[in-house]
């Protein structure tokens, strides 16, 4: 069984950094697209980085230049530091990852999420 489980979150005072981490387990053959969505109470959950295999990166307009995606392939992991946070950067952080196991198709898998609070 595919699982994506995520690290790093916490409690940070305004312009601080934290990095999130997610780590891919299970009987994997392959990783295309990971990566982090958010969820802030009452809000639609929106995309904050997306990686693909071959290293190309996408941001969400609210995080360009703050926040950077990488990943390491040979350690199944994605990362995610955040830099210059906000209050409005408080939300659950969510790993994803469009992997392909051993049922032979490629599916979207979801972390069970990390807390971000940014407040002084």
């Amino acid at each position: 069984q595919v699982q994506l489980v995520e690290s790093g979150g916490g409690l940070v005072q305004p312009g601080g950094s934290l990095r999130l981490s997610c780590a891919a387990s299970g009987i994997i053959f392959a990783i295309y697209n990971m990566g982090w969505y958010r969820q802030a109470p009452g809000k639609q959950r929106e995309l904050v980085a997306n990686i693909t295999s071959g290293g190309s990166t996408t941001y969400g307009d609210s995080v360009k230049g703050r926040f950077s995606i990488s990943r390491d392939n040979a350690k199944k992991m994605v990362y995610l530091q955040m830099n210059s946070l906000k209050n409005e950067d408080t939300a659950v952080y969510y790993c994803t990852a469009d992997i392909l196991s051993f049922r032979a198709i490629v599916s979207a898998y979801w972390g069970q999420g990390t807390q971000v609070t940014v407040s002084s």
